[in-house]
């Protein structure tokens, strides 16, 4: 997506029938839908005809319309298959975002696409359809007021979407609300914070009670989400980035290569480069 209807804020609207449609709409001249990408923004598809399989962070997810989708920043995707598709989208930087809608979107990231009923679909069209009428009213004196205004209304509609699918604050159990605030900090501190007791220490529980609230809400221990958490970002450093393993290695926090080397192989089953050369072939 382009700046066409202002600086650090996207939004169109394309009908494409196959993989080569979307090469030439969505993406700068040079690069292809096909390859992994980032973009600098936060990204909002909705998928209003068709089906598309879209590949996000490593994993495929076939998407038929209607179906609202959510891409944070730092999240790696490419597009895999693409069938008589139209799709609205709308991209938008930290600047311009709402702050409470920033908050929101950090808390339910990384977001699975969403499924939409029809009244909803019929909201997010209509929405939709009047930010793309205020994109074209350029010689308005509150031009990109209404962009930025229109454009985080809809991004309302999407967070309010997947907020009603999770539970509320006042309904999580004790488990849950530890292991939401453990996941949180988790995301902000990989790169600096590796060991279950710092993470304890940060939240004033015990490391044992740490363990034991994540591994009774999610099936897994702390340090396991830890070394998956800083293996995604070296999967998405391998993906996306030039850097060598080594850049990556001290990027993440490990000055001692050959460790990080054993847990990226550990966790994935093969080795950094091995991982790089099979999803660059």
């Amino acid at each position: 997506m382009t700046n066409e209807f202002g600086v650090a804020i996207a939004i169109e609207r394309i009908a494409m029938n196959d993989l080569l449609a979307l090469d030439q709409a969505t993406l700068n001249v040079g690069e292809e839908a096909t390859l992994a990408h980032r973009h600098d923004r936060h990204s909002f598809f909705l998928l209003e005809s068709g089906t598309v399989h879209l590949e996000i962070d490593f994993q495929t997810y076939e998407i038929e319309a209607p179906s609202v989708i959510y891409i944070h920043p730092d999240q790696v995707h490419s597009t895999v298959i693409v069938n008589d598709v139209t799709v609205s989208s709308w991209a938008i930087d930290n600047e311009k975002l709402n702050p409470e809608y920033l908050k929101l979107l950090e808390e339910i990231t990384p977001a699975k696409p969403l499924a939409l009923d029809k009244e909803t679909f019929s909201l997010f069209a209509e929405t939709v359809s009047l930010c793309l009428k205020f994109g074209e009213r350029k010689n308005d004196k509150l031009y990109y007021s209404l962009l930025k205004d229109s454009c985080n209304a809809l991004i309302a509609l999407v967070v309010s979407q997947y907020l009603a699918q999770s539970k509320s604050a006042d309904k999580l159990s004790r488990f849950e609300v530890v292991t939401k605030a453990f996941r949180e900090k988790l995301e902000r501190n990989y790169g600096t914070i590796k060991k279950p007791a710092q993470y304890a220490q940060t939240l004033n529980i015990s490391t044992p009670y740490l363990n034991e609230c994540v591994k009774n809400t999610t099936g897994y221990s702390v340090s396991h989400h830890i070394q998956e958490r800083i293996v995604l970002e070296a999967k998405r450093l391998l993906y996306y980035s030039k850097k060598s393993v080594k850049e990556i290695a001290t990027e993440l926090g490990y000055d001692d290569y050959p460790y990080f080397s054993r847990l990226f192989a550990k966790v994935t089953g093969m080795t950094a480069l091995a991982f790089r050369n099979k999803n660059l072939d």
